[in-house]
């Protein structure tokens, strides 16, 4: 009988969280046929069948994280399928999700403590240790009555994170979430972070841009915004400034040959990061229809795993939030990332003239093992150029 596993839909991925099944027991299955919504650290992505069959066992429930490689399903003749039982959907209230008994192989991690997402919940809000409670579920699995129990004996407690009588509601972290602090946490931890802001003259550049966008919407063209113009300008001085274009490994570092540009999307669930890949060798107009259609899919969900991975420098745009400036967190394994404020008017002299330009700021975050302080200096120096000289970006 074929099992179903839960796959690795990402490079970061270490387990996944079944979001919804689309099927149910003693249903026909095909080939390819979708299966179950999962959502990994970076979006919800559809599980779809290798083989065809009747799902004769659902090993996890809804709601359930499962590590990669770990079966949550059997397809077979259909033989089985009396003696499978069904996982309980998720109603209000939330009901106790206990999966039925896994294979041995491969196995859960034996780091993490077996438990269900309410047992976990409820855990944490009480300051119980998972570690020291025994779970009475299928195959030692902690469920929730088996926390409760440690809360009235008062077992193992650890600092809760809020006082007992916060006037606060807890909200469980979604996988993208919880994985982003992770891997921000040893990002900030483990790159040692130097940080250089350029104020950048963008006067030229906005008036440039309503041109352009004058002349591709009279053809039927997209429209393009600054940050495609920066993103354009980015790869170009990434292009110039190989240095900058890298990932440090450890012994070695990492020269990537191809300019590959992350774009920070803010999504409900929390941030991701759609690639431009080879953005120097593409048009702004080229990298506008794109950076659109990859940012809508984004926000629901649907980008594919290929799509946010394999970026070789990142660009956290705040500037239509009216933020100025600020120094954002490195995406490892890159080496850098560029933080974009909002263009304000300022007074400026210019030929001996007081005149009012528009002034963006753009930091540049960057891993001092993988690039040294001059080294960034010149990219910075010559990406504010072609911001300044906006000709130059698209020629």
């Amino acid at each position: 009988m074929p099992e179903i596993t839960m796959p690795r839909l990402s490079d970061t991925m270490e387990d996944g969280v079944i979001i919804a099944w689309h099927k149910k027991i003693g249903d026909r299955v095909e080939r390819g046929e979708v299966l179950a919504e999962i959502e990994t650290d970076k979006a919800i992505m559809e599980l779809e069948a290798y083989d065809a069959g009747i799902l004769e066992h659902m090993l996890a429930g809804e709601g359930d994280r499962v590590p990669i490689g770990v079966p949550i399903a059997v397809i077979g003749d259909g033989s089985a399928t009396s003696a499978a039982p069904q996982p309980v959907p998720p109603t209000a209230p939330q009901p106790e999700l206990v999966a039925a008994p896994q294979p041995s192989t491969p196995a859960v991690r034996s780091d993490r403590p077996k438990a269900s997402p309410l047992a976990r919940k409820v855990a944490d809000a009480n300051g119980i240790d998972l570690t020291t409670v025994d779970g009475s579920g299928p195959g030692g699995r902690i469920i929730r009555k088996d926390v409760d129990a440690a809360v009235k004996r008062g077992e193992t407690p650890v600092a809760p994170n809020l006082p007992a009588n916060s006037d606060a509601d807890e909200v469980p972290l979604t996988t993208l979430q919880r994985v982003a602090a992770k891997r921000l946490t040893e990002s900030k931890q483990n790159a040692p972070h130097f940080y250089l802001t350029a104020a950048v003259d963008v006067t030229d550049l906005l008036a440039f841009r309503e041109t352009v966008n004058d002349s591709l919407q009279a053809d039927g063209g997209p429209k393009v915004s600054v940050n495609d113009f920066i993103v354009r300008a980015v790869a170009s001085a990434l292009r110039t400034n190989p240095g900058v274009n890298v990932s440090f490994g450890g012994d070695v570092l990492l020269r990537h040959h191809g300019v590959h540009i992350g774009v920070a999307v803010a999504v409900d669930a929390g941030l991701v990061v759609p690639v431009v890949r080879d953005a120097d060798r593409k048009t702004v107009s080229q990298i506008a229809a794109e950076t659109k259609e990859m940012a809508g899919r984004a926000r629901i969900g649907k980008l594919r795993a290929d799509e946010m991975s394999g970026g070789t420098f990142t660009i956290s745009n705040l500037g239509m939030y009216g933020i100025e400036q600020f120094a954002a967190v490195i995406n490892p394994p890159e080496a850098a990332i560029l933080a974009v404020g909002a263009a304000a008017e300022e007074l400026r002299l210019i030929d001996g003239e007081v005149a009012a330009r528009k002034v963006l700021r753009l930091t540049l975050s960057a891993d001092h093992r993988a690039i040294d302080g001059a080294t960034a200096a010149i990219f910075l120096r010559d990406l504010t150029a072609l911001l300044q000289n906006p000709l130059r970006i698209v020629t």
